[in-house]
């Protein structure tokens, strides 16, 4: 049983979107796991049915004759949601399940919505300032994995200026004390140099030298997983494999991790970028710089991968390859190891608060 647990409040007064505003995440929030389900900027990320384009930093969801929608392409189990709209939005209904809206917003007003939701927990709510402005009807389970949509009846338009997400209830993959957990796989024999796991004083995961492959005991299918990482040099490489083929030197998919870009342009990666998914779809931004410390998130469900820098979006991909048991050959749907990589002797990078939600039937 999925039930949830809601809290909406209307903002006290109307607050009109400034043309150049943009969601912004603070340092807190990014270390706490906050992402950005809308960028301020497009669409990206979302599916859209029907009309739905962005000015000035609000995201217009637009019914015209037959209706609109939106519906994230990644789904989340246990989440807490921030969800926003502007002075002029119309009746809309999000929706946690196909046929039943968690929140149907009838009246034109700035309204926020905080929102948890939680597996095995039961329903509680407090109404909002303008109690006409949400209906809740959590009667009927909702499935698990989720995802959010939003829409809107013909000749309806929904004004969306904040839609943030916060995976919770995440297992830690990594104590902070040694490498229980994980297995070294030492690469390939022929290179003189492999990589070091240790464990420093700070209670981080720290990656020397390589090549070399660290992988997680446990294997996943579908989840969304989220660490933090710093680079101690200049466009170091490393990255978050996944799906991988456990025993096997880094087969299955790449989250990439390389703080490079052309020139002073960060929407042009080098090799890629942090972020992507490594020769398959490049960073549409590379967000991370070397030496500092930044949060990466790393979502996938069946053919739909999408990853977070700094809470980000930088990439939504689709993979459409025929299905192979590697993943470096085509789709790999089944479960597989994660795995920290070490790319070459130059390699010197941290990671921590590294955890795991799996998206998996239990």
């Amino acid at each position: 049983m999925f039930r949830l647990l809601f809290v909406g409040a209307a903002l006290a007064a109307p607050v009109v979107a400034d043309e150049k505003a943009k969601p912004a995440l603070t340092p807190k929030e990014i270390a706490d796991g906050w992402i950005l389900l809308f960028d301020g900027e497009s669409t990206f990320g979302w599916a859209v049915e029907g009309e739905a384009k962005v000015e000035g930093g609000v995201l217009k969801l637009i019914g015209g004759e037959k209706g609109a929608s939106l519906k994230t392409r990644v789904p989340f189990r246990a989440a807490d949601v921030r969800f926003e709209t502007a002075k002029g939005t119309g009746p809309f209904d999000l929706f946690v399940t196909a046929d039943k809206p968690l929140v149907r917003s009838t009246r034109d007003r700035v309204t926020r919505y905080a929102i948890t939701l939680r597996p095995k927990v039961e329903m509680a709510f407090t109404p909002s300032i303008d109690r006409e402005a949400t209906a809740i009807d959590v009667k009927s389970p909702v499935a698990e994995p989720f995802h959010l949509t939003v829409k809107v009846a013909a000749g309806q338009t929904a004004l969306i200026t904040t839609v943030n997400l916060r995976p919770a209830d995440a297992t830690p993959l990594f104590n902070g004390r040694d490498l229980f957990g994980w297995k070294v796989f030492p690469g390939a024999k022929d290179r003189k140099v492999t990589s070091k796991f240790t464990v420093t004083p700070e209670g981080w995961l720290n990656v020397k030298d390589g090549p070399g492959d660290l992988q997680t005991e446990g294997q996943w299918a579908d989840f969304v997983a989220q660490f933090d990482c710093i680079s101690n040099g200049k466009h170091l490489n490393s990255g978050l494999f996944f799906r991988c083929l456990p025993g096997q030197y880094q087969q299955g998919y790449e989250a990439q991790i390389r703080n490079e870009w052309m020139g002073d342009d960060r929407t042009k990666p080098v090799d890629f970028g942090t972020g992507a998914i490594y020769r398959r779809q490049a960073a549409r931004k590379v967000v991370s710089t070397d030496g500092e410390w930044f949060t990466m998130t790393v979502a996938a469900h069946g053919r739909n991968v999408a990853t977070w820098v700094n809470g980000y979006p930088v990439v939504s991909w689709t993979d459409d390859r025929k299905e192979s048991e590697n993943a470096r050959q085509g789709f790999k749907a089944g479960k597989g190891a994660l795995s920290i990589q070490g790319h070459d002797p130059t390699t010197d990078l941290s990671f921590r608060n590294i955890r795991l939600q799996s998206l998996d039937s239990k």
